[in-house]
């Protein structure tokens, strides 16, 4: 490969490590063509980029970074695929449809800001919580209460003069 084209990978890789704020390296090695096209349909439909890079390539642009990716060194050995995603736990989710077959395993990670290095990380991985998980949590816990009162009133247990004097018995 020419020094033009190794370069022009280096800078690709670089743009999609600062686009997403979350990555996977996995190992490929063993998955035939038929198994990657499945792989990178289901990962197309999860909004993951899945691309197979070379490791010194990889390798170079986790230095160009203004990261110190260091931790993920290691992990570069092999056929290496990198999962690129806006949720961190996403991969992971996809990954665990795997661990069966144990093609593709996870090499390493970076999401939520930390390294995560090894298959065994990937139930940790998993059990992330993306923002709109967070954000579903949240809104749930504020409904509960206003969905108790509904359901009280609607089974007769309170009435709107009881909810109504409660409220403005409360002090301010």
């Amino acid at each position: 490969m020419k020094k033009e084209a190794k370069d022009t990978i280096i800078v690709e890789l670089g743009e999609k490590l600062k686009s997403y704020p979350h990555f996977y390296l996995v190992d490929t090695t063993g998955m035939n063509a038929e198994k990657t096209s499945a792989l990178r349909r289901k990962c197309f439909k999860n909004e993951i980029k899945m691309v197979v890079v070379k490791n010194t390539l990889l390798h170079k642009a986790f230095e160009n970074s203004d990261i110190n990716y260091e931790p993920l060194y290691g992990c570069l050995k092999g056929t290496t695929a990198v999962m690129f995603t806006n949720t961190a736990n996403m991969p992971a989710k996809l990954l665990k449809e795997y661990t069966k077959e144990g093609v593709p395993s996870l090499k390493g990670a970076y999401a939520e800001e930390s390294f995560f290095v090894g298959a065994d990380k990937l139930e940790e991985l998993a059990s992330l919580k993306s923002k709109n998980e967070l954000i579903a949590e949240v809104v749930a816990l504020l409904q509960s209460p206003a969905k108790n009162v509904v359901s009280a009133l609607q089974s007769g247990a309170i009435t709107i003069h009881g909810v109504l004097k409660t409220l403005g018995e409360r002090p301010e």
